[in-house]
């Protein structure tokens, strides 16, 4: 009986970790605070930038950027960061000050007129 609870265990450990290997094209997504085309561009710019980001899609409306990513190359949060030091802030990581205020006048996702003037 013994033997065979071992064997279990081993056998749920091996698979536990096979399943946390990280994956070369990973597919993830996060939401990234933006207003305009400008600000797409910066974002995917920004993505594709950060080593083992292989593919950005910002989308203006849900705000949603997808990747495809080399997880053993990057990290979620490195990602993040990326994005954030260009001005944009994430769920997971606020921008500093100072790079909001460097993005350009129409980028000001924060701003309640700059969100008017564009709706």
């Amino acid at each position: 009986m013994k033997k065979v609870i071992l064997f279990i265990g081993a056998v749920l450990m091996a698979t536990s970790i096979s399943a946390q290997k990280p994956k070369k094209n990973a597919k993830v997504s996060f939401e990234v605070d933006g207003i305009c085309g400008m600000c797409k561009k910066r974002i995917e710019k920004a993505a594709l930038n950060t080593k083992g980001v292989k593919f950005a899609s910002w989308d203006l409306k849900t705000h949603e950027l997808s990747l495809i990513i080399d997880e053993r190359k990057t990290s979620l949060k490195t990602i993040h960061e990326s994005v954030a030091a260009v001005g944009h802030s994430t769920k997971e990581v606020t921008c500093s000050i100072e790079s909001y205020n460097n993005l350009d006048p129409c980028c000001k996702y924060n701003d309640e007129d700059v969100i008017k003037d564009h709706q």
